[in-house]
């Protein structure tokens, strides 16, 4: 039996079916029943889906949830006094060690990757939240891979987490498994961007406000030349918003927007390709644009790695910062040793998008509602990077 031969959801199938044989008495009082994996191997369906019919069965008071020893047809004499106890019988997932659960909520986060100069606050958030919850997570990284993303968000079902908070990796196209989690109303939250045409949970950076901040604030300056430095946007929600808050902030002030003067094509920093030779390819390509754009007074880098590439670059054409050529960027380390630059920046709020994340999970697991999109703002945090411009260098 498969979950499309129904005209009823299949959640609902699995409900009525586990329901009905406890009425009849074929699962007596204190009787164990079938688990999450035995339920969705049964019926031909994912785990999200059996996960759904045991939380309607335990919202129903019909079955508790024990931690570390499975799900267990309620007797209303015995367990009664005992559903406090057990925290199970309003709905909530919980520890089912036949399911390969643990004690309290289980949060999956799925990750491209984090650093010190993007990621690891964020973590800090979800860990603070998660203490503060009496819940956990399990972590994994995909680096960006999105066939790594779709096998770790399987595992982590088949693992038996109760939520899952996800930073989608770079590309045109989301994974099934987002989807499907999304039609079957999994706990789901997306952090650091959108998915187009999905109606998922997320919590972002106001990249198009920020984006306008920090154009504007090279505008005070004096620069009016500025070139802006990304990766192929491929319909990633937080590379574009900034493209857009770049534009909006030229049409704001009345400063030609020069399109000639970007490059939108740099991939040495994109997950998965972080090798010495594209590095270097991305550094000759901004540094042979300098050089046929005398006219370039700053850069504008979407992100911190974009910005080291420009720093590279001006630094081997023999230019200084920020007298010849100033950079500002998105992130930067916050705690920097020996050698380490600090570039003018937006600060996104990491950790409260961490803590923000956890919470929605848990807030979804009940039933309670949350925003559909939640944009929090970013700081500008004035460095070494940015100056007054100079004029055009000849």
């Amino acid at each position: 039996m498969s979950e499309s031969t129904s005209s009823k959801p299949m959640y609902e199938k699995i409900f009525d079916d586990v329901k009905r044989q406890i009425l009849d008495q074929s699962y007596k009082p204190g009787d164990r029943i079938p688990s999450e994996k035995e339920l969705a191997e049964e019926y031909q369906v994912s785990r999200i889906t059996s996960k759904r019919a045991l939380e309607m069965l335990a919202a129903e008071h019909i079955i508790v949830r024990k931690p570390g020893r499975g799900s267990f047809v309620a007797d209303p004499e015995a367990d009664g006094a005992g559903a406090a106890e057990h925290g199970r019988l309003d709905g909530t997932y919980g520890g089912n060690g036949a399911d390969g659960e643990v004690a309290g909520k289980l949060i999956g986060v799925v990750l491209t990757d984090f650093a010190g100069s993007y990621g690891t606050r964020l973590i800090y958030g979800m860990e603070d939240a998660a203490r503060e919850q009496d819940c956990y997570l399990v972590l994994k990284r995909t680096f960006g891979i999105q066939e790594n993303e779709e096998a770790t968000i399987r595992k982590l079902l088949q693992l038996g987490v109760d939520g899952l908070i996800v930073f989608p990796a770079q590309g045109e196209y989301f994974n099934a498994e987002i989807l499907k989690m999304v039609i079957e109303r999994f706990p789901l939250v997306l952090i650091d961007r959108e998915l187009k045409g999905v109606a998922a949970a997320s919590i972002s950076t106001d990249n198009v406000k920020a984006a306008q901040e920090a154009a504007e604030y090279l505008f005070d300056l004096g620069h009016a030349h500025i070139s802006l430095l990304s990766p192929p946007p491929v319909d990633t929600s937080a590379v574009e918003e900034r493209i857009e808050g770049f534009v909006q902030a030229h049409a704001g002030r009345g400063i030609a927007a020069e399109r000639e003067l970007w490059i939108s094509d740099l991939t040495s920093t994109l997950p998965n390709s972080f090798y010495d030779e594209n590095i270097e390819r991305d550094i000759d390509k901004i540094m042979r644009h300098l050089q046929a754009n005398p006219s370039i007074t700053a850069f504008f880098a979407i992100e911190y790695n974009i910005a080291l590439l420009a720093k590279a670059a001006v630094t081997r054409l023999g230019l200084r910062i920020p007298e010849d050529v100033s950079i500002i960027c998105f992130d930067s380390p916050q705690f920097r040793i020996g050698e380490g630059y600090a570039f003018t920046h937006m600060r996104q709020s990491e950790e409260d998008m961490g803590k923000l994340a956890v919470e929605n999970v848990l807030a979804l697991l009940e039933n309670r509602p949350v925003a559909n999109k939640i944009k929090l703002p970013a700081l500008l945090v004035p460095g070494e990077s940015t100056g007054t411009a100079r004029g055009e260098r000849k």
